[in-house]
């Protein structure tokens, strides 16, 4: 991934470049997603919700040290036992039923195979994820980019945060108006996608926090 972009002639898509090179520049790329396969990292994405990274790595890690992270591993894995061993990244039975959920799907539509599956088009995939109980926009998302290598924006709370308190979306967009602000405007490419929204978390972590750091920001020269 190079460390600049050229911006393009659109105002819109230009602003998208100015910030994305503001921060990389400051920020450095920030090597997402952790995560050794392709499969390691989707179920990150969906141990994720509504918890610190820090609480999946351990659950990921007893799954690893179980040697029980592989698809067929773990659709064959009594659903209490999963539930058990993934405790630390909290909501457990809620998200062992959603990891199963997924490997239901998985076995059903692509045999259990995961590069079958990251061989649909990206689109087609993107919706049958989102029909998935317990996959909702973002870890789809989550799950196409950063596992797929598959060009989708992924939004998150700092997203929202971080554009809304810069007026380039309104407080009341949705996941998906958001998502389209940067695929209507940027260049279709997964690595810069990836890139962008792990800066933009980088972002609101250190300076676009609830109580904000404007003065210290590194994009107060571009507002």
């Amino acid at each position: 991934m190079q460390q600049l972009i050229e911006s393009p002639l659109s105002p819109i898509t230009q602003q998208l470049m100015d910030i994305y090179n503001t921060l990389y520049q400051h920020f450095g790329p920030q090597h997402w997603w952790p995560g050794e396969t392709p499969f390691e990292i989707t179920v990150g994405a969906i141990l994720t919700q509504n918890t610190a990274w820090r609480n999946v790595e351990k659950a990921i890690l007893n799954l690893k040290r179980a040697g029980l992270l592989a698809p067929e591993a773990l659709y064959r894995l009594p659903l209490p036992y999963l539930a058990t061993l993934i405790r630390p990244a909290g909501f457990f039975n809620l998200k062992a039923k959603r990891l199963k959920n997924f490997l239901e799907f998985l076995f059903k539509e692509y045999e259990g195979d995961l590069d079958r599956m990251f061989k649909e088009d990206t689109n087609t995939l993107r919706e049958k994820l989102l029909k998935v109980r317990g996959i909702g926009p973002e870890t789809a998302d989550s799950i196409l980019l950063y596992a797929g290598g598959k060009p989708t924006f992924v939004v998150d709370a700092y997203t929202r945060r971080i554009l809304s308190r810069h007026n380039l979306i309104s407080e009341e967009a949705d996941y998906e108006e958001i998502r389209s602000f940067f695929m209507d405007h940027l260049p279709e490419d997964a690595g810069l996608f990836n890139e962008y929204h792990a800066l933009l978390v980088a972002l609101g972590k250190t300076y676009c926090r609830p109580k904000p750091l404007c003065e210290k920001c590194v994009l107060k020269d571009l507002f």
